[in-house]
């Protein structure tokens, strides 16, 4: 794997708590210290939520506290937010350029909805002007920059926050005992600076929204999850659930009627047929810049080793040899190495070893697969004869594998 690909896999996550007068976390601001400071993005702000809360590493991101997340107005209408617990977060909503009338009302309207729907909002201090007295009573707490605020107005700020919200108050960027003096004497709560800690840097792998739901659904699939779990997954990820109406209401299923809710499809599909989709469906998402040559190739290679091993191994192991041809290839796809990239999904050990260790029942089948591929002669030789498999058996599997592959995408 290449160094840019590596680049790719992962991000920098700045952390930075907020505590009370007594140092108690309650809560952590995020950074994505992997953009540059103007690089500030809709898109950087989806990924940072997600990745925070799918982050995956040795050490904790956010426990069981609240985080702070920065967004920008276009960010808020993005469907990512239905992939989080409310509760979790703590949207800082920044301020309107120019601070125009009509511009700050018409915010007004998803602001207000993201608080019914249990998000928590933030703002910095320009919120206590006049032309935002709309979104004063959404604010849960107000952000004090005292970098930007000239000390001799703090009071009078802090007088206003109180009088006409209900919001907590934070003194961002505190630097020193005296400004923690000061602003505790005004009846400042909550603080956040260099003065108790500066931000932290963690670093965590990158998964892109799609690619995490897909494999949330195949872990539920694997542990035999109720219904009504792999349901609630489903209606999370529009294209997840838009994929799989698809597939259950294509010609090809052979319904005699429309099948409309994902109750109906995920009971009619089955977990064993649903697992495959998913598992093929995995190959199409991408994160760090896998190429879609890659998710075919890892299709053909499980659908050829599901093939040569019905020559002599039973059905279970059959869709055992089908997964360890599709997952042989998923390191690329994530952008991860191997064994970072099975820690995220529940799988057979027998399917483990063919990956990791290149040991077990399947892996001789994999090596014949690759070498398929490869038109390596010596290989494909000693493998299929160590499988028993003639040249033909071998030939007229891989031809249909690769119709197989083809026909998924029509």
């Amino acid at each position: 794997m290449t160094t840019d690909a590596n680049a790719n896999a992962f991000v920098m996550i700045a952390r930075q708590p907020i505590v009370d007068g007594n140092r108690v976390v309650m809560g952590y601001e995020l950074f994505d210290r992997s953009l540059e400071a103007n690089a500030h993005t809709p898109a950087s702000d989806v990924a940072l939520v997600f990745n925070a809360l799918t982050h995956a590493g040795s050490e904790t991101l956010v426990g069981q506290v609240t985080i702070f997340v920065n967004c920008t107005h276009n960010s808020l209408a993005g469907g990512h937010l239905d992939l989080v617990q409310p509760e979790k977060l703590v949207l800082e909503i920044p301020p309107i350029e120019g601070d125009l009338s009509q511009e700050i009302e018409s915010r007004s309207h998803p602001l207000v909805a993201l608080r019914k729907r249990g998000f928590r909002l933030a703002f910095n201090q320009t919120v206590l002007q006049p032309a935002y007295a709309a979104w004063q009573p959404l604010a849960d707490f107000i952000k004090l920059d005292l970098s930007a605020i000239d000390p001799m107005q703090l009071p009078m700020l802090v007088q206003r926050a109180k009088a006409s919200t209900s919001a907590k108050l934070i003194a961002e960027k505190t630097e020193t005992a005296a400004q923690y003096e000061q602003l505790s004497g005004y009846g400042v709560e909550l603080f956040q600076g260099y003065w108790f800690a500066k931000p932290s840097l963690i670093k965590t792998r990158l998964i892109a929204p799609a690619q995490a739901n897909v494999i949330t659904l195949i872990n539920l699939v694997r542990n035999q999850a109720s219904t009504d779990e792999i349901e609630e997954i489903l209606k999370k990820d529009a294209m997840l659930g838009f994929n799989l109406m698809r597939l259950i209401n294509s010609s090809g299923f052979g319904l005699t009627r429309e099948i409309t809710s994902f109750r109906q499809a995920v009971m009619l599909l089955g977990l064993k047929k649903l697992f495959r989709w998913a598992a093929l469906l995995l190959t199409a998402s991408r994160a760090g810049g896998a190429p879609p040559a890659v998710g075919s190739t890892a299709v053909v290679r499980g659908r050829l080793m599901e093939l040569l091993a019905a020559e002599s191994m039973s059905p279970e192991e059959c869709d055992s040899a089908f997964v360890v041809g599709v997952f042989s290839m998923l390191d690329a796809m994530l952008g991860v190495p191997m064994d970072k990239a099975l820690e995220l999904l529940s799988l057979p050990q027998t399917v483990v070893d063919a990956l990791l260790t290149h040991t077990g029942p399947f892996a001789e089948l994999l090596a014949l697969a690759k070498a398929c591929e490869s038109g390596d002669d010596a290989a494909f030789t000693s493998t299929s004869s160590a499988l028993n498999l003639t040249d033909r058996q071998v030939n007229m599997a891989h031809l249909s594998a690769l119709a197989w592959a083809d026909n998924l995408g029509e």
